[in-house]
């Protein structure tokens, strides 16, 4: 068991039930009456905000996350990992993932936090590079459209590039906003 003198940026409690990521908080003492922590809270399944007031030193549920290299295998009707330090497989659904499953492509290793056995947060390289399938061809002059294009990567995914990317193209993603940055 933690306090709420104890937060930090990117602690993990559990209330109600559910996990918890600290993204901000502020110690409050003020001239009368006792002092108070105010806090915003991320819920690590959905990405909801809570803003949750604390007594000072009220007691909280501390989760302390395993993290664990892992190597994506393939995808069927769910998403299958591999641990790295111990061969171990596993299996995600795409809820579980979210949006970064867009992503994720066959040997990629990635970090996942575990609650005890249990997988909870998938977090990917910052940057991946995955090559495009499909775009339409760019026309010279067509810059009305602000000069990008959507083009559709090996994962699936769609992406706003430029008007000189081609089919074939290797390109880096940002995976954190799922934008364009440069082509490899």
């Amino acid at each position: 068991m933690a306090t709420s003198n104890d937060f930090y940026n990117g602690m993990v409690i559990r209330k109600n039930g559910k996990l918890y990521s600290i993204t901000e908080f502020l110690h409050v003492k003020p001239g009368k009456g006792g002092a108070f922590v105010r806090s915003k809270l991320k819920e690590v399944k959905t990405g909801r905000v809570l803003d949750v007031t604390w007594r000072a030193g009220e007691k909280v549920d501390d989760v302390r996350l395993e993290r664990s290299k892992t190597q994506y295998l393939y995808k069927d009707d769910q998403f299958h990992f591999m641990k790295m330090n111990d061969y171990e497989q596993f299996s995600l659904t795409a809820e579980e993932i979210g949006k970064k499953a867009q992503f994720l492509k066959d040997g990629l290793e990635i970090e996942i936090l575990f609650d005890g056995s249990t997988p909870v947060i998938v977090e990917l390289p910052n940057f991946v590079e995955l090559t495009v399938v499909t775009t339409d061809p760019g026309v010279k002059g067509d810059t009305v459209s602000g000069g990008s294009k959507p083009a559709t990567l090996e994962t699936g995914a769609v992406v706003q590039v430029p008007l000189f990317i081609e089919e074939g193209e290797r390109l880096k993603i940002d995976t954190r906003t799922g934008a364009y940055v440069s082509r490899v």
